[in-house]
């Protein structure tokens, strides 16, 4: 698997504590105190963040500083249900359009994902489905489209990992990335489509699973704060 940079990383990790209720909505992330409790340099933290206020996590507002945008849930399943529609359309235009080459690229990406499923390894499979998921979007030959299905998808990457921690969840989604593939492999729109959108829609069990998780880490995360 490819080194993730520093930056990347960082990232990753201030997902999690604004994900997990460590930061609240509101709160101040100063650079200085973040250099100091993740032991990085300037450069990698003013990336984190520039990368977070993209995808929507912070709001950055002039002369006053950096600020935690969390969303909510009702906000976070309007996200997702956009999210759906917009990866749909990319399968589908995707299985169209996909070059030979580009389905090998997919499938290596699924292999890879495969590995990490075998070695139990969350964070490396959260990794491997991102770049599937992208590879996909790169597919569609449609630039504006695959630029607004990326963007979305940066805004939700905490919550679509937060969701692989769901007992099974990781199996499942392999599951259905094989229907993805399959779909796409014999050149099927609608059922690529469909298989995709299944895939990323967050109802019934897997809405209560996310919730039910970001309330029991929000919870830890509470009890730590008290010790």
């Amino acid at each position: 698997m490819a080194r993730v940079p520093q930056a990347q990383r960082l990232r990753d990790l201030l997902e999690d504590a604004i994900v997990e209720g460590r930061y609240a909505p509101g709160d101040r992330l100063d650079p200085a105190a973040l250099e100091r409790e993740y032991a990085c340099s300037r450069t990698p933290v003013r990336e984190a963040l520039q990368q977070l206020a993209a995808s929507g996590m912070v709001r950055v507002l002039p002369k006053r500083g950096t600020f935690v945008a969390q969303l909510g849930v009702a906000e976070l399943v309007e996200r997702f249900e956009v999210m759906a529609v917009l990866e749909g359309m990319c399968a589908r235009l995707a299985a169209r359009r996909m070059s030979a080459a580009e389905l090998e690229e997919l499938q290596q990406a699924n292999a890879a994902c495969r590995a990490c499923l075998e070695a139990g390894d969350i964070d490396g499979y959260y990794y491997e489905n991102g770049t599937f998921h992208h590879l996909i979007y790169q597919a569609s030959r449609n630039a504006f489209l695959a630029q607004e299905a990326a963007r979305l998808h940066a805004i939700l990457k905490p919550y679509r990992r937060l969701q692989l921690h769901a007992r099974h969840r990781m199996a499942s989604s392999f599951e259905e990335h094989q229907a993805i593939l399959q779909a796409l492999a014999q050149g099927d729109a609608a059922a690529a489509e469909a298989a995709i959108q299944s895939h990323v829609q967050i109802q019934g069990e897997r809405f209560n699973d996310l919730v039910a998780s970001m309330q029991r880490l929000q919870e830890t995360r509470a009890k730590q704060r008290t010790r």
